[in-house]
């Protein structure tokens, strides 16, 4: 049973660190924050070296005082357990417990996340101060919600020490089954003399003078991400001993650097799925990143969740750390509510004066709030609690984007036919279409249930297995529509070339057969039929059914096709050979969901965002202007504008770099 998050509406704040702060300062905090509109902080992420000084005496008097004031100023707590930062005593204490790299150089401590995930000794010590907290804080009245940990991976996601390899091999025997053989022929060991006659044999996959065994380093991708779970789990059973009426919720990463954690197998183990969501300086279009991610998240969680961090201006550790422009924060901000976040919190709430993240900017400037930023937080503020009603309204989509961690970790393998070819490109560069038309976008894994859609589309798939393919393929026969890019369906779980023709387990479906991968080098492109250039890749591809759409015009492949369609059961299989140019992509993609029928939520000027959540007995339209210019919408004739409270009937507009959102009731 999933637990709810008890702060009423929209919950509003940010990581909280009075620590670093004279006590003087904190009654000042509170004025603040109630002047702000926030409703939930997160406290004690980095505070182990406090709470426990030396190993097994604690020291909760800070905790207790930070906790009460909290209380009186009608702010509930998102506590969290420490375990993210170990302090300097227990590396003393277990210097075994440090990550060593694939290098096999061990790392020191002096920052955060400087521990072996299979550490005993860690998480011994983790799950005793967990353990402290929750004895003392599991009837506090401001503790809402229990923070685990912080940023699972985001630095230690992989540790090749002697430790790691024995609970690596311990994984290994539970997943073969105990079947040494059964291994080998999983990992292919007959190349290449690799195959193992002992389990003490097998080792990380660390430096080696050639490439490395795909299998091997896939398994351990997925070993690595399990052993961070299972320190999860394990600090939040300890905390559910305590307080089983309590949520519990750890921050993931879906942004555009961070790959590390199979968030899927995650996202079951959650009371409340959290994300911490950071802006790319070099992305000139980062609102597409930030719709991206949050559709991931709401998809995810099956409905809406947390936006546990973001900044409000520049983060500090990109290469060039970019402001944000005017009117920015409060769109991101409201564009992650619009996209499913029932809550809006940043790091930090004060700027820090030292520390590694000195830099980054917070809810409280250096600057103090004589500065745009606190305006902003206090205007977002007052914007938040207007919304209140929004909160477990769920998105609509008829549209799923297949997004698979073990399709990314295997594509991204080395030794592929080219190394130009990345996941994370490639699905955005096929959700920009439908982001840009206003069309609602799911994300699934290959074996989710379908039904719900019209449209699915796999934009890049390498790795999929048997069951998957069969349920994508099963949803085209059935009526739906299915869209599947370029080298998808090449290999099985284990990453063993599905032979007699590309693209593996879709040949059938799409009704075509490749012999030969034709990868094009870097700004190489081939002119296609109908308009547009292929880009990044093409293949020999034959029609065994299919009918060709477009065709390249030049090069070794000239009249050979480059996009199919194909009749397969009673819907319809597309197949990608290439990555066109996205002008090309667009009219693509427009085409393959007019003919699926899929609509955008309502029409409205290019560069104005317009997202639908449902609630029980109204919908409500987020419209963002991403333009700066403005534009108006139309909307029920019964639409009120929650943001001002005015009726909106008919239409509603947006000024310039604003956001509206209405309410439009629903009826039987």
């Amino acid at each position: 049973m999933k637990r709810t998050l008890s702060v009423p509406g929209i919950a509003y704040g940010g990581d909280y660190n009075p620590e670093q702060w004279p006590e003087e300062v904190w009654a000042e905090d509170m004025r603040l924050m109630r002047e702000a509109g926030v409703t939930m902080v997160s406290v004690g992420i980095f505070s182990w070296a406090l709470l426990e000084p030396v190993e097994g005496v604690y020291d909760f008097s800070r905790m207790d005082r930070i906790l009460d004031l909290l209380h009186e100023n009608g702010i509930a707590a998102d506590l969290a357990t420490p375990t993210a930062a170990p302090p300097a005593w227990f590396f003393r204490a277990h210097p075994e417990a440090l990550p060593v790299d694939r290098d096999g150089r061990t790392l020191s401590y002096g920052s955060r996340q400087t521990f072996c995930p299979s550490s005993p000794a860690y998480r011994e010590a983790a799950l005793r101060i967990a353990g402290k907290l929750a004895e003392r804080y599991a009837d506090h009245p401001a503790v809402a919600m229990w923070h685990v940990h912080n940023e699972y991976g985001c630095h230690n996601a992989e540790c090749y020490c002697d430790t790691s390899a024995a609970s690596f091999r311990g994984w290994l025997r539970a997943k073969y089954g105990d079947d040494l053989a059964a291994l080998n022929h999983a990992w292919g060991t007959a190349f290449w003399s690799q195959w193992y006659y002992d389990w003490d044999e097998i080792l990380p996959p660390r430096a080696t003078g050639a490439v490395p065994n795909p299998t091997h380093r896939l398994d351990w991708r997925r070993f690595c991400s399990d052993e961070l779970l299972a320190l999860y789990t394990a600090e939040r059973d300890v905390l559910r001993a305590a307080a089983p009426s309590i949520p519990a919720t750890t921050n993931f990463m879906v942004n555009f650097s961070f790959e590390a954690l199979d968030y899927w197998r995650w996202a079951p183990e959650l009371d409340v799925v959290s994300n911490d969501h950071y802006l790319c300086s070099t992305d000139p279009e980062s609102q597409i990143d930030i719709a991206l991610s949050g559709d991931l998240m709401r998809s995810m969680a099956g409905g809406p969740w947390f936006l546990m961090e973001h900044s409000t201006g520049a983060v500090n550790w990109q290469p060039v750390n970019r402001a944000k422009g005017p009117g920015e924060l409060r769109r991101n901000a409201l564009a992650h509510v619009a996209h499913g976040a029932d809550g809006i919190a940043y790091f930090q709430w004060r700027a820090s004066k030292a520390g590694a993240e000195q830099w980054h900017s917070a809810m409280l400037p250096h600057a103090g709030t004589d500065t745009q930023i606190w305006r902003d937080v206090v205007r977002l503020g007052a914007d938040l609690k207007a919304l209140a009603e929004v909160r477990g309204s769920t998105g609509t989509a008829e549209v799923a984007i297949v997004w698979d961690y073990n399709a990314r970790w295997a594509l991204e393998l080395p030794s592929q036919p080219s190394a130009e070819v990345r996941f994370e490109d490639l699905v955005r560069a096929w959700y920009e279409p439908l982001w840009r038309a206003g069309v609602a976008v799911d994300f699934v894994r290959p074996d989710a249930d379908l039904s719900p859609y019209r449209l699915v589309l796999a934009p890049s798939l390498y790795l999929v297995d048997d069951a998957g393919a069969a349920n994508l393929t099963g949803f085209a026969e059935r009526g739906g529509t299915l869209a599947v890019g370029f080298h998808s369906g090449a290999v099985d779980e284990n990453c063993h070339v599905r032979l007699g023709g590309y693209p593996g387990a879709f040949r059938e479906a799409l009704g075509v057969r490749s012999d030969e991968l034709f990868p094009l080098l870097p700004g190489e492109t081939v002119p296609l039929s109908g308009g547009g250039t292929a880009t990044l890749w093409s293949e020999r591809l034959r029609l065994e059914g299919a009918e060709a759409v477009s065709s390249y015009e030049e090069g070794p492949l000239k009249g050979v096709p480059a996009v199919t369609r194909h009749a397969h059961g009673e819907g319809t299989a597309w197949y990608l050979a290439t990555r066109p140019d996205p002008d090309a992509l667009d009219s693509l993609l427009t085409r393959i969901r007019g003919e699926a029928g899929v609509e955008p939520v309502r029409t409205a000027p290019e560069g104005v965002e317009v997202v639908r959540r449902r609630g029980p007995s109204a919908d409500y339209l987020f419209v963002i202007d991403h333009t700066g210019r403005g534009a108006r919408v139309t909307v029920a004739e019964d639409a009120v504008e929650l943001l001002t409270g005015k009726p909106a009937p008919g239409s509603v507009t947006v000024e310039p770099g604003e956001v509206a959102v209405v309410r439009e009731p629903r009826r039987p």
